[in-house]
């Protein structure tokens, strides 16, 4: 007998699983807006896309999330950050909103998005190189603050 071997009750309560589907990825974060805050979604990403057998995404997931969280951390420091990923139509969505408030002078408007988006030209690199899409968009009413997104194809 095997000294190591589960006991026989604990090994019929603990089957192996096998990975989930992909389809149904979807995970939701709230994170502080602090730079730190882009290793936890960092790591909650790359935890998650192995479970659902998405791990060919791994490496450019991992980097866009560290990338958008950095970013629209310091952008609007010490306000929430909400992260959503989502698998759908053989795609992984990353979206990323921060709570900057809308400029009410268009050239500081401008002057803004201008600093956003080159801020982010590793993620733009990134996605360019997926074949994806990317980009920056005020968040509708009612809700304020920016929307920044990420779609990666399969």
């Amino acid at each position: 007998m095997n000294p190591y071997a589960p006991p026989p009750q604990r090994a019929a309560l603990c089957p192996a699983r096998a990975p989930l589907p992909a389809s149904g990825l979807i995970l939701s974060l709230t994170l502080p807006g602090d730079p730190r805050s882009a290793v936890v979604g960092r790591r909650a990403v790359a935890a998650s896309l192995p479970a659902y057998g998405l791990h060919s995404y791994a490496w450019p997931v991992a980097l866009a999330v560290t990338e958008l969280i950095a970013v629209n951390a310091a952008l609007t420091p010490a306000r929430d950050l909400y992260l959503s990923l989502r698998h759908r139509d053989d795609a992984l969505r990353l979206v990323l909103w921060d709570q900057h408030p809308r400029h009410a002078d268009p050239d500081t408007l401008v002057l803004c998005e201008v600093r956003r988006r080159r801020a982010l030209w590793l993620l733009a690199a990134v996605v360019d190189d997926w074949g994806g899409e990317w980009g920056v968009a005020e968040g509708p009413p009612p809700q304020r603050g920016t929307k920044s997104w990420a779609l990666f194809p399969r």
